[in-house]
């Protein structure tokens, strides 16, 4: 580095304030729900390689510090002052959009005829076209019914619209005029980075700004090293699974081996599923990515708060991902549900993590974000209103010396709470509930934080609601050392009446006048065994409602009378009982996934994998499907719990096992799969 550090500390906290007052600039001025409430947007400063140097630490979207936007600077060459390139292309862009709802620009910033950096924005835009309101669902089979593709062009050229692109992105919208605005409020906060980074140049001279993006990257990379070496040497293996991607019933798996040395850390996700046919891929690249590194994010900034928020964080990380698979599928694969997966990542880092570190992470969070889509006949011109009720998410997971966080899960980005206000007067519905939900924390000796119930009425005909990222249905988000997993999520209509009904994962569900829906979210896993837990914090959490009296005899042997007080005779007596059943294992993942790897393990899975990683790409995600269909027929099986549907694991074992022989031989010799 060679700036001197007082200096470069005042230029990181000038930058990163560039960056912050441009992601305010565009919550300001934007019109969508969804960018004005919820806060899904991003902003940054970007160097001319394409990597972030200055990035906000208070507004938008908190995970995408390992974003590339040199493929799309690359892909537009010969950029001048006032050009603008956008796109939403997941595989033009290489990974820096990862579905198509989000628009992305990028900006030349230039000073005096000089190219000195480039700014960056996102937002999640309301509708791009495709098949559903909102252009996400989880059945999308291909990129094209995901909407509106745009690979990147010039969304303005010298300071002005371009008005062919302008016609096709209005001709490509459920909601053209939305779209339009919150476009616009990302180019208002691009002028913004502009005219701020020509008063730093102007105040610090151009060669210092232009060395400070060196050196920033260059100290972020040398303290998240320092962190990084709090990880002893090893190598840490660990997966984790989605529910299924509808297309069938059957689990997907997301695997990674941690190999830590001397604060480098290498992430090899060899072992995970193929590319499926629904829409719960990640488009990374086949290279390092912010929805593959985000949990080493969180553990390195939580572990040093003067951490400067840029792309030198991950210059120590290098990752392995093969093509075809989950996590770097081949175009025109679906990616609309993306973030469903990435969520899966992070567990699977987290678990990672805990088993090289035990006592710097936290159990598994609820695992979800659930963004409630709510599309209504609008009153003007024939179309669709769209708006997303809330981004539902679970409870955090507990941590050795703590509770997780009740109702709150940051784990891939820091979206906000929509008013109820604002939801009820921009839709047909009104909220009839939007609490905490009890017992649905882990149960430990640090319970695991609760999740969310929120149930809405809908007040007209013709509605839909549609459910993104909808998991943790099967596999519960497992606890640590002891402690309980939390809650499995549900969805339900009509909930409390009597043509009460639980849907599980949606796609595009229709609903009536008078209908409700219930989304309860999942608790975090718990720490610690539960019987250690003291019985006044059993008590607290039941004056609170985050524990009932029935779930503080149930899961803490903790006895409370009518008035909630503990009765310690009765307790002290309930608690020697249990004796017996003291069993301080590392995880305890729930009955579900012990029930999916009695059957299939580990070895097996890598095995299977494997074998279908010599398939095209394109046919991988059939041949596994004609794999278990070979053992089980069709889905209808696994509308029973999996300890029902695998009550013979070792018979079921030898057959899937004698599948996977057949599967080999296949592609030894050529066979179509």
């Amino acid at each position: 580095m060679r700036l001197d550090p007082i200096q470069l500390e005042i230029l990181n906290n000038k930058v990163t304030s560039i960056a912050e007052e441009a992601g305010f600039t565009v919550q300001r001025t934007g019109r969508t729900l969804y960018v004005k409430e919820t806060a899904d947007f991003g902003t940054a400063l970007v160097n001319l390689e394409g990597r972030f140097f200055a990035y906000p630490s208070a507004i938008g979207v908190s995970g995408f510090i390992d974003l590339d936007c040199g493929p799309t600077i690359r892909a537009v060459p010969h950029l001048g002052p006032g050009d603008v390139i956008i796109t939403n292309d997941p595989y033009g862009s290489e990974g820096l959009a990862t579905h198509t709802p989000d628009l992305h620009l990028v900006a030349p910033i230039f000073y005096r005829d000089r190219l000195v950096c480039y700014s960056w924005s996102f937002l999640h835009s309301s509708d791009v076209g495709g098949r559903v309101p909102g252009s996400i669902s989880p059945s999308s089979s291909e990129l094209f019914q995901e909407g509106l593709i745009m690979p990147p062009v010039r969304l303005c050229i010298g300071g002005h619209l371009n008005p062919d692109i302008v016609s096709v992105l209005r001709a490509n919208t459920r909601t053209p005029n939305d779209n339009l605005a919150d476009i616009q409020a990302m180019l208002a906060a691009h002028a913004v980075a502009a005219r701020r980074i020509a008063e730093v140049i102007d105040q610090h001279g151009l060669d210092t700004f232009m060395q400070c993006q060196i050196d920033l990257i260059e100290y972020a990379a040398l303290k998240a090293r320092e962190v990084l070496r709090k990880l002893p040497d090893g190598v840490y293996e660990f997966w984790d699974y989605l529910d299924d991607d509808l297309v069938s019933r059957i689990p997907l798996r997301i695997r990674v081996k941690m190999t830590v040395r001397d604060g480098r850390v290498e992430l090899d996700f060899t072992g995970t599923d193929p590319q499926t046919d629904a829409a719960f891929n990640v488009p990374t690249g086949g290279k390092r990515h912010a929805w593959l590194t985000l949990r080493l994010m969180a553990f390195i900034c939580t572990h040093d708060k003067t951490m400067p928020l840029n792309s030198g964080i991950f210059e120590n990380v290098t990752v392995r991902v093969r093509k075809g698979t989950l996590l770097n599928p081949e175009f025109p694969a679906p990616v609309g549900v993306r973030h469903a997966t990435a969520i899966r990542i992070s567990d699977v880092l987290n678990g990672a993590l805990l088993k090289a570190a035990p006592t710097l992470m936290p159990a598994c969070s609820g695992g979800v974000v659930i963004p409630i889509v709510f599309a209504e006949p609008s009153s003007v011109g024939g179309g669709r209103n769209v708006l997303v009720v809330e981004p539902m998410v679970g409870g955090m997971g507990a941590r050795q010396g703590h509770d997780g966080v009740d109702g709150r899960d940051s784990g891939i980005s820091n979206l906000s709470n929509n008013p109820i206000e604002t939801v009820e007067a921009s839709a047909a519905l009104v909220i009839r509930d939007y609490a905490v939900r009890p017992d649905s924390g882990g149960a430990g000796r640090w319970r695991g934080g609760v999740g969310l119930n929120l149930t809405f009425e809908v007040l007209s005909d013709g509605v839909s609601v549609l459910g993104r990222g909808m998991e943790r249905l099967r596999f519960q988000p497992w606890g640590f050392a002891g402690g309980q997993p939390g809650a499995n999520a549900q969805t339900i209509v009509n909930r409390g009446r009597p043509n009460e009904r639980e849907v599980g994962k949606i796609d595009l569900l229709a609903l009536q006048k008078g209908d409700t829906f219930s989304v309860l979210t999942p608790g975090g896993g718990g720490f610690g065994p539960s019987w250690e837990r003291e019985p006044e914090a059993v008590q607290r959490d039941a004056q609170r409602g985050f524990v009932t009296r029935e779930g503080a005899l149930r899961d803490y042997a903790v006895v409370l009378d009518d008035n909630l007080d503990v009765d310690r005779d009765a307790t002290v007596t309930r608690r020697r009982s249990l004796g017996s059943r003291r069993d301080d294992g590392a995880f305890r993942f729930g009955p579900e996934r012990e029930a999916w790897e009695r059957f299939c393990d580990d070895a097996t899975l890598c095995r299977m994998n494997a074998a279908l990683e010599r398939f095209p790409a394109s046919q991988r995600a059939h041949a596994r499907r004609r794999v278990f269909e070979q053992i089980f027929g069709g889905n209808e099986h696994f509308d029973r719990p999996l300890q029902d549907v695998l009550s013979n694991p070792e018979h079921l074992r030898k057959r899937l096992q004698a599948a996977i022989v057949v599967l080999e031989a296949t592609v030894e010799q050529g066979m179509d799969a």
